[in-house]
Formats: C-alpha cells, sequence, structure tokens
C-alpha cells in the first residue's frame, strides 16, 4: 500500500510549515495542532507524520505532551520525528503513543548504534534522511555534511532499519514538485522501506512517484500543498486507491 502521510509541524505548540526548514520562514496554520490531527483523519488519512521543529532545532524533544495528546485523540498511528537524540527520548515519545520514532541528527553522529538501535526497537525505529544536493543535513538542516544521503541509506540499510524518510530539503515547502531523480537512486540503493518528503503540490507529483515502480518506496509525505488547499488529501487517497467510495 502507497501511504499518503499528512505532516504536522509543531512550533511553538502551534501547527506551522517553514520554507525549506527555514525557522525565520514560517507560516501558521493552527493553533490546536489535536484539532488538526483530528482533521485530517476524518479526510481519510491512514497514517500522521509530526516534527517537532523546536526539538530539532534544540536538540532535545519540546512537544512530547502535545504530541501524546494527539496520538490519544486519533485512532491511527503516528510517526514522530524531531531531537530525539537518546534513547531516553526514543522510548519517551513512544511511551507518549507514537508508533514509530525518527532518528536523523543521531543516525548520523552514531551510525555504530544503529544496529542496536534496529535490534531494540525494530519496527518502531525510522531514521529520517534530510538531504540537500545528496549531502545529508543535520540539527534541523542548518548543517550540512559531505556524507551522502545514498551513504547513510546503505549504512542504515545494511544495520538492519526497517524504514528510512527521505526528504529533499531543497524541494521542502516549494511545491515545486518532489525529486524523482533522488527518491529513485536512494530506493534503489536499499532494500528496506523508504518514504519520500518534500515538493510534493498537486496530484500528478504522486502519480510521478508511484509510476516509478519501486517496491520499496513505501509513500510520501505531505505538508505545504494540503494546508494551502493546492491539493486535497481525498484526491491523493483517491490517486493511490484509497479514496472513500
Amino acid at each position: 500500500m502507497f501511504t499518503i502521510f499528512p505532516a504536522i509541524d509543531l512550533k511553538e505548540g502551534r501547527c506551522v510549515r517553514l520554507r525549506q526548514g527555514r525557522a525565520d520562514e514560517v507560516t501558521v496554520y493552527s493553533g490546536d495542532p489535536v484539532d488538526m490531527a483530528r482533521q485530517w483523519e476524518a479526510a481519510g488519512a491512514t497514517y500522521l507524520h509530526v516534527v517537532d521543529l523546536d526539538g530539532a532545532f534544540q536538540g532535545r524533544p519540546v512537544h512530547t505532551e502535545v504530541i501524546g495528546r494527539i496520538a490519544c485523540a486519533l485512532s491511527i498511528p503516528v510517526e514522530v520525528g524531531g531531537g530525539l537524540r537518546t534513547d531516553a527520548d526514543l522510548r519517551a515519545i513512544l511511551d507518549a503513543g507514537a508508533a514509530r520514532a525518527i532518528i536523523g541528527t543521531r543516525a548520523f553522529a552514531e551510525p555504530e548504534k544503529l544496529e542496536a538501535l534496529a535490534r531494540e526497537f525494530g519496527e518502531k525505529l525510522v531514521v529520517g534522511i534530510d538531504a540537500r544536493a545528496g549531502r545529508v543535513q543535520i540539527k534541523g538542516w542548518v548543517e550540512t555534511s559531505a556524507l551522502s544521503a545514498v551513504d547513510l541509506a546503505r549504512t542504515a540499510d545494511r544495520t538492519g532499519v526497517k524504514t528510512l524518510i527521505y526528504t529533499d530539503t531543497a524541494t521542502d515547502g516549494m511545491l515545486d514538485g518532489p525529486n524523482v531523480k533522488a527518491v529513485t537512486e536512494l530506493c534503489r540503493a536499499v532494500k528496506c522501506r523508504v518514504v519520500a518528503s518534500g515538493g510534493v503540490s498537486r496530484v500528478a507529483d504522486v502519480r510521478a512517484l508511484r509510476d516509478l515502480r519501486l517496491a520499496n518506496l513505501d509513500g510520501v509525505i505531505v505538508g505545504k500543498a494540503l494546508y494551502e488547499g493546492r491539493v486535497t488529501l481525498a484526491d491523493l487517497l483517491k490517486e493511490v486507491g484509497q479514496g472513500k467510495v
């Protein structure tokens, strides 16, 4: 099943979107993230993607309580990332109700620990790979490393991680379409599941990803396009065969 993940990005307790991850280019879409989450579930979402932006920038979870309320309010699973830099952080966010916890900066900084983390957390552990021009970005996208996204993906795959989220940060929030070439390269480099993120603004963008026919491309995260009404969740779900009759 190809999953459409509506995104909720949390900043100062509100549901926002950033342009290319820039903290100084923020648009507020809702002051009530729990209500927003309920709206996405009511619209047909089968999975929700939540990012603690303050946590990503500060290097520690900030919105665990809000995320817990979101998870408790929904019957669909929620995956969460942002500032999860320790084992305790991972356990806390999972205990709060998240179905999956996403690590990004930690996966880059401590690749030698991925195998142990994959053994302990199994399917609940996701590695988020955020990249610009093919190079991994960390710490809320404020630092760009020399490591290639494909190399980090191969490391995660080799150590037993089951799911990767690949975000092309140059397309994130730009509504110019996904980086299909980069998604293809990354999916072909690994055997584990991959969720794409960044740039989706219309049904044709989702169709372009589906038409790649990559068996391990599991879905796509959509944010700004949904909030600005460029496309509806109903239309995206219909495109992937999950629309309501």
